[in-house]
């Protein structure tokens, strides 16, 4: 009592080869989701790349000092005259007299941002001990005032030089 199926003699041949091209083992591969997630990967590296490369690779050391301060109140400006002389905003002032100055203004301020004008014919050593007098007054954000425009060390002109 067993059922036993009979294959028909002319189409069955048909059949059976489209069975076999159904049944068969394919051996190509499928590339597709191979290339989407090379894509996504590639979109990743492209954004995540420039966040690794910050800049020239510098272990910095630990501190505790604060964020800068905002920008609440003017910095304050001293100027270095190629005479000589020695300026608080627009008020001259004495070397000699230049420390208890600063030290007054700076109990005033909240900021100890401070603004270095000197003229560029100005001897370094004349800058720097301004600089120690600013740093003596209580001031220890000091920042150095240039023009645009001057010599580049490459050799080439700078943007911004007249000619």
């Amino acid at each position: 009592m067993g059922a036993a199926v009979q294959q028909p003699q002319g189409g069955g041949n048909r059949r059976r080869g489209r069975r076999r091209g159904r049944g068969r083992v394919m051996s190509e591969i499928n590339v597709t989701p191979f290339v989407d997630v090379m894509l996504v990967l590639l979109i990743i590296f492209m954004v995540a790349a420039p966040l690794m490369t910050v800049g020239v690779p510098v272990e910095l050391p630990k501190t505790a000092a604060g964020a800068l301060p905002g920008d609440e109140e003017e910095p304050l400006t001293v100027t270095m005259t190629a005479a000589g002389g020695v300026e608080i905003q627009t008020t001259p002032v004495a070397r000699d007299e230049l420390v208890p100055k600063l030290r007054a203004i700076a109990a005033e301020r909240s900021s100890d941002r401070v603004f270095l004008r000197a003229d560029g014919r100005i001897a370094y050593a004349d800058v720097m001990q301004v600089m120690g007098a600013l740093n003596a007054g209580g001031f220890s954000n000091v920042g150095l005032v240039t023009d645009t425009g001057g010599p580049a060390l490459d050799g080439q002109p700078s943007e911004g030089a007249g000619q």
